[in-house]
Order: C-alpha cells, then sequence, then structure tokens
C-alpha cells in the first residue's frame, strides 16, 4: 500500500481488519491445473517483510509475502504476481488485471485500504490528539461507506469478467491493535488504537458485504492475529520501523502464520 514518505507514515492497509468470517469455498482438486494470479495491495505484495524481488520495484513484491507461500506450497502450474504496494481499486483496474484469463483458476486480492486513505488517519492519529484521530478516523469511515462500494463493485465486476472460472478470494486487513493495552509507541494512546480498529471494522465490513455480493469468497484475518497485533508479545505486525515502508505492516510471521493459514483453510 501508498505509504507517506515522510516521518511517521502509516499505510493504508494497515489500518484496515476484516469483520466477518471465512466463507468456505470448495478445495482446489489435486489432480487440476493450478493457474493463480494475486492482485491487490501491499498487504498482498508482503510489504513489511523487509525481503523483496529485485526486478518488483516500488511494488516490492516479497518472496515472504503470503501469495508466493500459497503458490510454493502448492506447486502451481503458473503463478502471476500482480499485487503492487500503493495500489489502489483503480490501480488494480488498470494495471493489475492483464495476467488474468479463462484458464486463471485462484484469483486472490486484497484492496480497499488505499481509497479510503487510511494511510494519512492513522498518520494523524500517531501524531494528533484523541479528538483528531476520533475526527480523521469518522471521515474514512464516511468515505468507505459512500465511495468504496461501487469501487469495490467495479473492480470485482471486471476480475469476474477477466478470469470468469477463477475461485476469487478477498482477504481482509487484520486489526492493527490485537490486543489494547499498554503500548510503548509515543503518542499512540488506549483510545487512538481502539478507534482505529473500530474504523478498521467498518471497512472489514463494506470490503465483505461487496465482496459476498460479488459471488467472491471473503477471508477474515482478524481472529488470526488476535494477541498478535503492535505491542503485543508477539508480533505479527511491525510496529513503527526503519525504513519506515515496513511500518504497520504484516512481518514475515504475520505472512506465514496470519494470512497463509486463512488462505489454506478456503482453498484446501
Amino acid at each position: 500500500m501508498h505509504y507517506l514518505r515522510q516521518a511517521a507514515c502509516v499505510t493504508a492497509a494497515t489500518a484496515m481488519t476484516l469483520a466477518t468470517t471465512v466463507i468456505a469455498a470448495p478445495a482446489f482438486a489435486a489432480d487440476a491445473a493450478t493457474n493463480y494470479v494475486a492482485l491487490g495491495d501491499s498487504y498482498s505484495s508482503g510489504v513489511g517483510s523487509r525481503e523483496y524481488f529485485e526486478d518488483s520495484g516500488d511494488c516490492l513484491r516479497s518472496p515472504k509475502s503470503y501469495a508466493q507461500l500459497w503458490a510454493d506450497a502448492h506447486g502451481v502450474d503458473s503463478f502471476t504476481f500482480n499485487a503492487c504496494s500503493g495500489a489502489t481499486t483503480d490501480d488494480v483496474n488498470s494495471g493489475q488485471l492483464d495476467g488474468l484469463g479463462a484458464d486463471t483458476t485462484l484469483v486472490t486480492i486484497s484492496v480497499g485500504g488505499n481509497d479510503v486513505g487510511f494511510s494519512s488517519v492513522v498518520q494523524d492519529c500517531l501524531l494528533g490528539n484523541d479528538e483528531g484521530c476520533d475526527n480523521a478516523v469518522s471521515a474514512a469511515e464516511e468515505k468507505g461507506r459512500s465511495e468504496l462500494p461501487g469501487k469495490l463493485d467495479t473492480t470485482y465486476a471486471n476480475i469476474k469478467q477477466a478470469a470468469p472460472n477463477a475461485e476469487v478470494v478477498v482477504l481482509g486487513y487484520p486489526r492493527l491493535n490485537q490486543p489494547t493495552g499498554g503500548c510503548g509507541i509515543p503518542g499512540f494512546s488506549e483510545a487512538k488504537r481502539q478507534r482505529i480498529n473500530a474504523g478498521a471494522d467498518v471497512l472489514a465490513e463494506v470490503i465483505s458485504e461487496r465482496a459476498s455480493a460479488a459471488g467472491f469468497t471473503y477471508a477474515d484475518t482478524r481472529d488470526a492475529f488476535e494477541g498478535h497485533g503492535v505491542c503485543s508479545s508477539s508480533e505479527w505486525i511491525n510496529g513503527p520501523s526503519n525504513p519506515l515502508q515496513e511500518s504497520f505492516h504484516p512481518n514475515t510471521s504475520g505472512y506465514a502464520e496470519g494470512y497463509l493459514p486463512v488462505l489454506n483453510s478456503v482453498t484446501g
């Protein structure tokens, strides 16, 4: 996802959560060809893992992303890795769908956080007071309810048209702050962290509803990350980091032990 290249930047995807439970989907037949395409933003590309393919440039695609891990573990016939840090729904529509086709059997995607501007929201929450954080989250929630549904509907329809035979899994974002309580990050009060979580749930509700309406599977990673958020004793999400792009994204454990098992629970 897009991150601010100034101090205290945070990515949109980070601030988001998912809301509902995984909707079971049929497992892939062991003897069938698996042609997998990974779409979406930084949570799909693997930002936070601190290891990236050289040729991925600013998209920051990682061999430690859940998408690459799934492809490696399942011995897929083909894998197209189009996810890109900073992607919005418009970016997916204009630059990521070229790898889809009638022979595509699996598509995964996480997208929507950048569309509602949660990178700036989390920055505001880190640097401002509790009231400013509440106002910033409220504004993002309103955008999520009013503008995002149509953007997701268009994106999902484009995916379905380009890959009519694929199983499409929409992966949600984990809460940043699980559990809340004591935290050593300056300015990141419990009130702010709870408010970010609440805003994330609103985003997740919108994404899960639109995924369901499209006939796609929504995979909720919230439970998988319970107890492993920022400031936990076993963090699967990076706190403020150097370089800043790593901040507030899953680390290698988050992708391997959080995201990957959730995806496996859907695909079998």
